[in-house]
């Protein structure tokens, strides 16, 4: 996703609780204090039986301790506590250990990944986080390793390569740890690879079987736990020679375990390309694009799959997290499986069949389907959703964003409720006119049409318009009504996870920069910090001693600062600091100053208006490589250093950065094999326009 959310302003203008941890192999006492995995436990309810601090008195939350983070790019990770030991991870997949109770810095990891795999990256250099099991601590690393440290001294005790490296892969989620395997997945659709789930052996880091989630070449067997699967099933859905562009369906998140029925549940990712024309020009399922897969945990074999959007078109993935939960549905106890991914739906599957119990909307304004049939399980699509067939442009709500992203929802065995980072973001596809498509180096490829909603900047009031589009809340959900009990709305999208605990309570940071506590019955907001800058992460609940905590990560980050560019500020604000925050009744704690929000005027030397042809030259070079790390409109979204201000810009720097490498340690690579110096002169008259234009409005705004 790289300049895919430019485009917002033409659009507008245009269950039962499992306290067995099986990760840790804790339970009793020493699993209610500590968060020893992803959820919490194999569930993934992310609820905390803890209830020291509750809605009683949660007004008197102080901060306990604090700790700078050493780099201001996006934090996802979710805490893990064991044993009054904190392990976090952060972007470029470095490993921190603290004291939890006190925040004094145990051991420190770099796994050093270099700085130049930032490219085959959609959405940030992040880390949702590390697994637990048995002493060990595990990672997966941005660059395709799976590592595991020793939890007392950080010392690496193994490092697999999981990817072929010569291939675009990443890996930005959480390891999750089943009957003494490390489980992983990957990243990378948006480049054109083929997803896959992975089982290590949690001593030894030796591979014990993978399962890959679509087919490849049919005349090249993998030797996997998915061959007979992917054959028998899978390949019948697919038409054409899609192995060449990758395929697509990576499980880049989404895990979640029943120990009782010994089954592994795993979500897929989207179509690479998106465009299923060029994919699958035949059609079809695409099996196992977007769905929730269930295996068996000791070999990969296959158990049942629903797919919930099936041929996906519009990157809507089902890798948002899952729960699992026991609940009273029709008169009877059921075994469940809550999920809410990108597509909009929410959806109730019976976790033992697969069977669909139920699925409505959980955000208005759904146009890609109707409905889901409650007879067959699948959509009833809108006939102008497949934007590839009717040859028109199809601005589809949800967008590529999703309904919900990666932000992990958490559910309350005492409300019933599941709470839900929902968002609504649309998104223009427009068909690609050419009757062939190969994949393109250094760049997404997702078969889209970007370039047709190129024009000129929107002016602000145009910008303001557009952000009337962009709304962001929190989702108390009732998975049994199917219907919202409370909500709450926020100022836009891309807001953090939730935890919901005993106490009678729900936190969640915001894209603002607050971090909230609210009752979990009722929605009424009961606590608020001013965390200096926005909060994306999970949080998560432990307890030291008898001391209860609340911990969160914050820093601004991901795909939606980084590409929405203008919009970004709709939600949150510009300031990036990245911290470990941890809270309790006694905290006494408080945070520096925060550094100055308003921003420097920018930096000009040239005031001749650049020739409009290059810049209009400069901005589709600009989409198609640079907006996706450096912002839509090169507004940098405070994640890294916004263009407009930089001085290298009209110097000869500029050059040696885009076509030497001169900054590839910070993750800035050389892009001599696709852009050319006179590529380079027209990115660069178009961010001179830019820095023009931008001085300009700083300079009528203080009139």
């Amino acid at each position: 996703m790289r300049r895919i959310f430019t485009c917002i302003a033409a659009i507008a203008l245009a269950g039962g609780c499992q306290t067995a941890n099986v990760e840790s192999g804790t339970s009793g006492v020493a699993a209610e204090a500590d968060w020893a995995s992803h959820g919490r436990g194999p569930d993934e309810q992310r609820f905390s039986p803890l209830d020291a601090i509750n809605d009683g008195n949660v007004a008197g939350l102080k901060l306990a301790w604090s700790y700078d983070l050493d780099t201001a790019r996006g934090q996802e990770a979710t805490p893990i506590v064991v044993g009054g030991r904190m392990f976090v991870s952060t972007a470029w997949s470095k490993v921190k250990a603290f004291d939890a109770a006190t925040g004094r810095l145990l051991w420190a990891y770099d796994p050093q990944v270099p700085g130049a795999w930032a490219v085959n990256g959609c959405c940030d250099v992040v880390n949702r986080g590390v697994a637990y099991a048995k002493g060990r601590v595990f990672v997966g690393t941005f660059d395709g390793r799976l590592v595991a440290l020793d939890a007392t001294s950080g010392r690496q005790l193994w490092d697999v390569n999981t990817i072929d490296r010569s291939k675009p892969y990443t890996i930005t989620g959480a390891p999750r740890v089943v009957k003494g395997k490390v489980l992983i997945g990957n990243g990378g659709a948006e480049f054109g690879v083929r997803g896959y789930v992975s089982a290590y052996d949690e001593a030894t880091g030796k591979l014990v079987w993978r399962f890959y989630t679509v087919p490849g070449d049919p005349a090249k067997p993998d030797g996997a736990a998915s061959d007979a699967v992917l054959r028998d099933k899978a390949l019948p859905t697919w038409t054409g020679e899609w192995w060449k562009l990758g395929g697509g369906g990576t499980v880049w998140d989404a895990m979640a375990y029943d120990p009782d029925l010994d089954l592994l549940y795993i979500g897929t990712g989207n179509g690479a390309p998106w465009n299923q024309k060029f994919r699958s020009p035949g059609g079809g399922d695409n099996l196992f694009l977007a769905s929730v897969v269930a295996l068996r945990p000791d070999t990969g074999a296959y158990v049942w799959h629903y797919q919930e959007t099936p041929g996906d078109a519009w990157d809507y993935t089902s890798t948002q997290q899952m729960i699992l939960a026991d609940l009273e549905i029709g008169g009877r106890l059921r075994k469940v499986l809550l999920h809410a991914p990108k597509n909009g739906f929410f959806y109730v599957l019976d976790r033992e069949t697969g069977a669909l119990i139920s699925a409505e909307p959980f955000i208005p304004g759904i146009n890609w389907a109707t409905r889901i049939d409650q007879t067959t399980g699948r959509p009833v699509e809108t006939p102008e959703a497949r934007y590839y067939k009717t040859g028109k442009m199809f601005v589809g709500m949800p967008g590529a964003m999703g309904a919900h992203s990666w932000h992990p929802m958490a559910f309350s065995p005492r409300t019933g409720l599941v709470y839900i980072p929902a968002q609504e973001v649309a998104l223009p596809f427009a068909p690609l006119a050419a009757d062939s498509y190969s994949d393109k180096p250094m760049q997404t490829n997702e078969a889209v049409d970007w370039n047709a909603l190129s024009g000129p900047t929107p002016t602000p009031a145009q910008r303001a318009e557009a952000a009337k589009g962009l709304k962001g809340r929190l989702l108390a959900w009732d998975p049994v009504r199917q219907k919202a009990a409370w909500s709450v709305e926020y100022r836009g999208p891309a807001n953090g996870g939730t935890l919901a605990t005993a106490g009678n309570l729900v936190f969640q940071g915001t894209a603002a920069g607050e971090f909230v506590a609210y009752s979990a019955d009722q929605g009424k907001r009961l606590w608020t910090f001013d965390a200096q800058g926005p909060i994306i992460a999970g949080p998560v609940s432990f307890s030291v001693g008898a001391r209860q905590y609340i911990a969160v990560l914050s820093g601004w980050g991901g795909n939606y600062p980084l590409v929405m560019g203008y919009q970004a500020g709709i939600s949150g604000r510009p300031l990036n600091v990245s911290r470990v925050l941890v809270f309790s009744l006694n905290g006494k704690a408080t945070l520096p100053p925060p550094p100055p929000e308003a921003p420097a005027e920018i930096p000009l030397t040239q005031t001749t208006p650049p020739p409009p042809a290059a810049v209009l030259r400069g901005r589709t070079l600009y989409d198609t490589y640079c907006s996706r790390c450096h912002g839509g409109a090169a507004v940098g979204g405070g994640v890294i250093p916004d263009l407009r201000h930089s001085a290298a810009i009209e110097g000869e720097a500029f050059g040696q950065i885009l076509l030497e490498g001169l900054l590839e340690p910070l993750g800035m690579v050389s892009f001599r094999p696709v852009l050319s110096e006179a590529d380079v002169e027209a990115i660069r008259a178009y961010l001179v326009a830019r820095k023009q234009e931008t001085l300009a409005e700083q300079r009528a705004a203080r009139r």
